[in-house]
């Protein structure tokens, strides 16, 4: 197994700390143009997806293949290549090593600017920094696209061998297999033990994941407004989301990358869906009220207008549906569906049994969709763990937008001497 930069037509060793390179979006528009009628300067196409491609900017982006990964529930996905981050560098030592675990629809750009490739700034951009809970002067941080999204690791908008999207074929893919990537991910960059893992939502399920599969492995591990498996009541929330997909026509099962329509009102309706479970009643209560969004009537007969509130829930549908991909969010989705960690290890409590890591467990007060008690019971179930709280009006994005709060969570997990 290598781990390798990728350009479009070149393969490198990488080096931990290391920036990647590639071709940029404006070079392989001049070499289409150098083989093509088509004008240049015309605008591309619209494609039928927001997902990363080769050939687009490629910004912060180092690329790894990591060979072909034996999938938990049946199966082999062959030549599997991840896209990540890093920021510091590795020590001799080899023991400062954070890996930082993004949610469902984020990616590894955790820090920076957007543009060059990247559609959105870094997500936690005051969590890492000189001076900051995360400091790249004393820590090595990776953060990588998780397997089956959309921003340069493998997933259903990748090319399969016969070069055509995996569209429908993609396989199913759980928490585990994600764990099992990374796993394979570090250990082509040299790097065997982690001084933490840190993950909120989606990405805190990951980070228990490690702390249960690599017990070994995790010296930290910091979980903020996540579960250790996937409630009844989250798995219903997930299911009119997916069903909204597959019911777009033009989702085409799956298999609409070769086409020219999107399935953007599937994925904004189960955008729309999500992010009401993501916030709080009092929040939309007292931000929107009743209002009408300016220059809309939404109680004329007819065509009517909206409420703000309405028209706040279709900028967040828009905005996930120029950089996200249907097809990733339906197999994300269904891997948060897929987390237990109790799963074949006879249940919870033997599985956190494993555990080694000093463990911060972290919960956001009002969040309705990971609520306080799922973190209790994390918690209890992980003797000598810590528990600690995120006072919020924003619910379950608390723990992304509280940044003085989860920073100094984080901070205090961070250079808290272990036991």
């Amino acid at each position: 197994m290598t781990v390798t930069h990728r350009t479009q037509s070149t393969r490198r060793r990488a080096r931990p700390g290391t920036a990647g390179t590639g071709q940029t979006g404006d070079s392989a528009t001049r070499d289409r143009a150098a083989t093509s009628h088509v004008d240049p300067t015309a605008p591309e196409p619209r494609r039928p997806d927001g997902a990363w491609r080769d050939g687009d900017p490629v910004g912060r982006r180092q690329f790894a293949h990591v060979g072909d990964i034996e999938l938990e529930r049946g199966g082999v996905l062959p030549d599997v290549r991840i896209a990540y981050e890093t920021w510091g560098r590795l020590n001799e030592a080899g023991d400062n090593v954070i890996l930082v675990e993004h949610a469902l629809t984020g990616d590894s750009h955790v820090l920076g600017e957007a543009g060059d490739g990247h559609a959105s700034p870094g997500w936690w951009n005051a969590l890492i920094g000189p001076g900051g809970p995360v400091d790249p002067e004393r820590w090595f941080v990776i953060a990588s696209n998780v397997l089956g999204g959309c921003q340069g690791s493998t997933g259903p908008a990748s090319p399969a061998p016969d070069g055509r999207p995996w569209g429908s074929r993609f396989p199913y893919v759980t928490v585990r297999d994600q764990v099992a990537v990374e796993r394979r991910l570090l250990d082509g960059l040299g790097i065997r033990r982690l001084a933490a893992v840190v993950g909120g939502s989606m990405g805190g399920m990951r980070a228990v994941e490690w702390a249960v599969t690599h017990p070994d492995d995790v010296d930290r591990c910091i979980v903020l407004a996540s579960t250790a498996y996937a409630t009844a009541d989250q798995i219903a929330w997930c299911q009119p989301q997916l069903l909204a997909i597959r019911n777009d026509p033009d989702y085409a099962g799956g298999d609409y990358y070769e086409g020219h329509a999107r399935p953007d009102t599937g994925l904004g309706l189960a955008r729309r869906i999500a992010h009401i479970t993501y916030r709080t009643e009092t929040e939309l209560g007292t931000r929107f009220g009743r209002e009408a969004q300016l220059g809309e009537d939404p109680l004329r007969a007819g065509d009517r207008g909206r409420f703000a509130v309405e028209s706040y829930l279709d900028h967040h549908a828009g905005k996930l549906a120029r950089r996200f991909d249907a097809n990733s969010y339906v197999v994300l989705t269904e891997a948060m569906n897929s987390h237990d960690v109790g799963r074949d290890r006879g249940g919870l409590e033997a599985a956190l049994e494993r555990v080694r890591a000093e463990c911060t467990i972290v919960s956001v007060d009002t969040d309705r969709l990971y609520p306080p008690r799922l973190s209790d019971e994390l918690h209890a179930a992980l003797p000598g763990s810590r528990r600690a709280h995120i006072t919020s009006e924003f619910g379950h994005d608390g723990f992304l937008i509280e940044e003085d709060q989860v920073g100094r969570i984080v901070r205090e997990a961070l250079e808290r001497p272990r036991d």
